[in-house]
């Protein structure tokens, strides 16, 4: 893959209702904009920048720098930031195929599939119920 600026590589992560499309393009240093926003911007927690940073301090991949612009929608800000990671992890997969296997090992490039239960008919909430009296 050649390293002008018009190229990029795209990649999709979802977790719970929190959808994120993420491009790679190759650059001198790292940015993230996420919605238009900066990442310090967007995400004031610390422990979900961390955890959007995480895929790209990997060792073994041989990760460059890159400017990394997100678009996210849905779900709360953590599992937006969970989204934006797996979407980095795919997007670094599909430019190099080598990385797979360190990305892979770390569990960067497993979708997590917990999502809330539906509530059911009858019920307060998914399984709690009404307060039984005899009388």
């Amino acid at each position: 893959m050649s390293a002008t600026k018009t190229t990029y590589v795209e990649g999709v992560g979802r977790r719970k209702t929190a959808t994120a499309r993420v491009r790679l393009t190759p650059a001198s240093k790292t940015e993230i904009t996420v919605n238009g926003k900066k990442m310090e911007e967007y995400f004031g927690n610390l422990s979900n920048q961390k955890d959007i940073l995480s895929v790209l301090e990997t060792k073994d991949a041989g990760i460059e720098h890159y400017t990394i612009t997100a678009k996210v929608l849905g779900g709360g800000i953590s599992a937006q930031a969970e989204a934006i990671r797996l979407g980095i992890a795919r997007a670094l997969v599909k430019e190099k195929a080598d990385r797979r296997s360190p990305l892979k090992l770390l569990g960067f490039l497993k979708r997590d599939p917990r999502s809330v239960e539906r509530k059911k008919f009858g019920l307060r909430k998914a399984r709690k119920r009404p307060a039984w009296s005899k009388r």
